[in-house]
């Protein structure tokens, strides 16, 4: 065999247990627990280049998820439908992807070693990270508040990703909240120029456009949270240069008075 077939899924890929040995690490671990060895060694050749990181990065989400989701001892049907919610599974794959989801809680590797090497894979800091720890702040939300194991377990994950204190504290105000205010979603400062909030908004679109971070490794199933980060993203900016504008016109319609 040489490669797999072209309309298998990415759920296709992992439940049939073809990337396990290609990959390695905890990451690959997981998938032969999953498969079975036999299975991971006979389809090691199989799995395409440019499948790598996507199958890889797939089983992270679904690894740091699944332990998060037990750092305050229980498990909720909401925290899984959070899950669901942003990742895209077909009907006939969900009850072997919850299968997984449960052995990935069970592993008795720790969450810090899915974390290392989901960064070695990447890179320090990201924007398909952020992606990750965007859909991390949406599962531990979906029960109500976060609660604090759920805080130190995101802040360690972002320090083992390269965010600093000062990083989380944002990615806390973006993601931790129900309607962070613009100027936190674009980085910039509350008084910051029309200039440098139409500059930072730019930088970040094209960071965070779904066709970008698919580039980069990111499985088209999980184009739903790229795409609800981009709403967000241009959401920021409309409103930041609407009023911007507004104060400019003001100020302007103050001066020709005077």
């Amino acid at each position: 065999m040489v490669g797999l077939k072209q309309s298998m899924t990415i759920w296709g890929i992992i439940i049939g247990g073809a990337a396990g040995f290609a990959i390695g690490g905890p990451i690959g671990a997981l998938l032969g627990a999953a498969a079975g060895h036999v299975a991971g060694r006979g389809l090691k050749q199989a799995l395409a280049p440019d499948q790598t990181r996507n199958v890889a990065f797939t089983v992270a989400v679904i690894a740091l998820s699944a332990k998060m989701a037990r750092t305050d001892g229980i498990v909720t049907k909401s925290e899984i439908r959070a899950f669901r919610s942003r990742v895209h599974i077909p009907p006939k794959d969900i009850k072997q992807v919850a299968k997984f989801w449960d052995l990935a809680r069970q592993t008795q590797d720790g969450f810090q070693s899915y974390a290392k090497q989901t960064v070695n894979l990447f890179g320090a800091r990201a924007p398909i990270l952020e992606q990750l720890l965007d859909l991390l702040f949406h599962i531990a939300k979906a029960d109500g508040d976060i609660t604090e194991p759920e805080w130190a377990y995101l802040g360690e994950v972002a320090e083992i990703f390269g965010y600093d204190e000062a990083d989380f504290a944002r990615l806390s105000e973006i993601y931790g909240a129900d309607n962070p205010p613009p100027h936190h979603i674009l980085g910039v400062e509350k008084t910051a120029s029309l200039k440098d909030v139409r500059a930072a908004w730019m930088r970040l679109a094209k960071e965070h456009h779904p066709d970008q971070l698919i580039a980069k490794g990111m499985p088209a199933e999980f184009i739903d949270n790229a795409t609800d980060r981009l709403a967000r993203i241009n959401r920021a900016y409309e409103l930041m240069r609407a009023d911007l504008t507004r104060a400019d016109l003001t100020r302007n319609g103050q001066s020709s008075e005077s």
